[in-house]
């Protein structure tokens, strides 16, 4: 039987020109830090394939015209997101992530389940991870998201393909206020992408490494994706929603 997901609020904005702005993290109080960091130290001896990995995070939205974003963005590492965990704090900022929709050729949507060893095992979404800083001297701007994305889609998946092929289609807002970039790539065989992502999980097998996904599907409706047997992550319903409603409107 599928398990029932509590619906969550996520916005679901359409950007037609993204800018990004590099600001500083804000300070944080020695007790803050001291909270931070017993908080991730009892979440790694939970899990120890948890790493203190740089990231990014949203320092703030803006908005400088219709469907034209302004995203304020700072450099911070796993370890601050504990901060969510602790009672009352609110010094922490949302994280910020990539995804891809991998339609198949009858516009269906591959979802992907998080591995036991992930910081969410279980846990169905659309290939992707979280948005990393960039190399000294580089930008971080749409086209490094977008070649971020379709990286995570080939690390995935196993689909490798050119980052000039996604679109962006759509910016998310959900749970903790995490903000997703969410990019659309070209329809492909559902066989193909089944053969794509036996090889891949095959391939970190063989290398002693376990995959981030574990499972795969293929949902083209609501109710399709409610019978998935697990949690799934908050964006995935209005997005599949959403592309389950422009495939109708391309078919009619």
């Amino acid at each position: 039987m599928a398990k029932t997901v509590p619906a969550l609020s996520v916005d679901l904005f359409e950007v037609d020109r993204l800018r990004l702005t590099e600001v500083e993290a804000p300070r944080l109080s020695s007790d803050d830090a001291a909270a931070r960091d017993r908080v991730w130290d009892e979440a790694v001896r939970a899990n120890p394939s948890l790493f203190d990995g740089p990231v990014v995070a949203c320092a703030g939205l803006e908005w400088e015209g219709p469907r034209s974003l302004v995203l304020l963005w700072a450099r911070v590492t796993y370890r601050h997101y504990a901060l969510r965990r602790v009672a009352g704090n609110s010094s922490w900022l949302p994280s910020l992530f990539v995804n891809v929709v991998q339609p198949t050729a009858d516009a269906r949507v591959l979802v992907g389940r998080m591995s036991p060893s992930t910081a969410a095992p279980g846990r169905w979404q659309l290939p992707g991870g979280s948005v990393e800083p960039p190399e000294e001297g580089a930008a971080l701007d749409e086209d490094a998201l977008r070649r971020h994305a379709a990286r995570e889609l080939a690390e995935e998946t196993g689909v490798d393909l050119s980052s000039s092929e996604l679109v962006l289609w759509a910016v998310t807002r959900g749970e903790h206020r995490s903000i997703g970039f969410t990019f659309l790539a070209s329809p492909r065989p559902a066989s193909l992408l089944g053969e794509r992502f036996e090889a891949v999980t095959r391939s970190e097998h063989a290398q002693g490494r376990k995959p981030e996904l574990d499972r795969f599907a293929f949902v083209g409706s609501p109710a399709e994706l409610a019978a998935l047997d697990g949690p799934r992550v908050d964006y995935l319903d209005p997005i599949v929603r959403r592309h389950a409603r422009e495939s109708l409107r391309r078919d009619t």
